[in-house]
């Protein structure tokens, strides 16, 4: 007996939500929810008093927000893409909207008229919300992924009040140029949020040491002095943008070429990827497709060793003696900071050619395996480069 009344309230509830979804508050009446609840009109209103009261509950008592928030909270252990786990978010939580925008519209357009309560009640919704982004947020600056001069509170708020905002826009207006898709609004939400208020603890804040072209194409040819071998593995650092641990794991079977182009199939720790070996570098061509150090080098191979490289015995090289290799190679030669080249100066310098020919942070992303955040120092690297380039372009055309 007692399981009736709840029964009833919640068909009242899920009639209010979906006629309010579908024509808005003030054209709903309180007859239309009685009838689609099939309950008399006078139980609405001995269980919610009248219409607003009703919508009052279901303020109050949707999850849709809160599942939202619960689902990001859930994203931060273990540590995931933030970039991804914000957009995801943003993109769900609009779709919740989207879904309600007659709701949406009779919420803004009527506020006005609602009783004090209701709006309060819309209030505690809107911080209950926000209460899970912060939380999030919280963990992956805790966990050092992140770091901020803002509370995770005040930028969950920040947050959560642009994608409202967005709505809104969009449910009451048409014709307005601010953005030119949705997409484009959740790519440029996220990386405003995160590159603006936020910014990554490491990742973000290292500076990019990438090799001039005159250090790069003296360090190929000192590589090219010492054999075959050195001069592909030299190729692919500069060419390919490869780290050590890639090149000592390099089989060869994961090489892809014809004369359209040469990639390399490269297999880290639950991701494969393909990437391409160029065969120009910083401005200076190095063969073609089908006829470069790599595949020159490959060509004069007579043993069956499955592996790309190895060393003086016929084994997989490692990567010291990819190191010792290097260091033969750099003997002398220094960087514009007065240092001896390092390694992982290649991968470095690859990253930023690549974006100064073109290509985009995000098909970046998907080269290397590395997220928009990581990258983003190679980007304001390429940024840097492009305008020295211009300045310089501009004092030609004044002599």
């Amino acid at each position: 007996m007692t399981s009736q009344p709840v029964s009833t309230r919640q068909r009242l509830i899920q009639a209010a939500l979906e006629l309010f979804t579908a024509q808005g508050v003030s054209a709903t009446t309180t007859r239309q929810i009685a009838e689609k609840a099939a309950v008399n009109e006078v139980t609405l209103f001995r269980n919610f008093g009248n219409k607003h009261g009703l919508l009052l509950a279901v303020l109050e008592e949707s999850a849709s927000f809160t599942n939202l928030g619960e689902s990001l909270v859930r994203r931060a252990t273990p540590p995931g893409d933030v970039y991804q786990a914000l957009k995801d978010y943003a993109s769900d939580t609009l779709q919740a909207l989207e879904r309600m925008p007659e709701l949406v519209r009779s919420v803004v357009g009527e506020a006005d008229q609602f009783p004090a309560e209701n709006r309060r009640a819309l209030g505690r919704g809107l911080t209950e919300a926000n209460r899970y982004v912060a939380e999030y947020l919280a963990t992956v600056i805790q966990q050092g992924d992140l770091h901020t001069y803002l509370p995770a509170e005040k930028l969950a708020s920040f947050l959560n009040g642009m994608i409202l905002g967005y709505a809104v826009i969009e449910f009451t207006s048409e014709f307005h140029e601010l953005w030119e898709s949705r997409d484009d609004f959740l790519e440029n939400l996220v990386e405003l949020f995160l590159h603006g208020a936020m910014s990554s603890n490491t990742k973000n804040t290292q500076e990019i040491a990438d090799l001039p072209g005159v250090l790069v194409h003296t360090i190929l040819q000192q590589a090219k002095k010492s054999g075959l071998q050195d001069y592909a593995i030299a190729y692919l650092l500069f060419a390919a943008g490869l780290s050590l641990t890639e090149i000592v794991n390099l089989q060869r079977n994961q090489q892809i070429y014809d004369a359209n182009g040469h990639f390399l199939q490269v297999t880290t720790p639950g991701y494969v990827r393909q990437v391409p070996v160029n065969q120009w570098i910083l401005g200076k061509r190095y063969g073609s497709y089908t006829d470069n150090p790599v595949t020159k080098y490959l060509k004069s191979r007579k043993d069956s060793q499955t592996a790309m490289f190895l060393d003086t015995v016929g084994t997989p090289i490692t990567e010291s003696e990819v190191l010792t290799r290097w260091q033969i190679w750099t003997h002398g030669l220094l960087t514009p900071q007065g240092q001896s080249p390092e390694i992982t100066q290649a991968q470095h310098t690859w990253r930023v050619e690549m974006l100064m020919r073109g290509v985009s942070l995000e098909n970046l992303s998907i080269l290397t395996g590395c997220d928009r955040i990581q990258l983003q120092p190679y980007a304001y690297r390429a940024k840097e480069k492009a305008a020295l380039e211009q300045a310089t372009r501009l004092d030609q055309k004044l002599v």
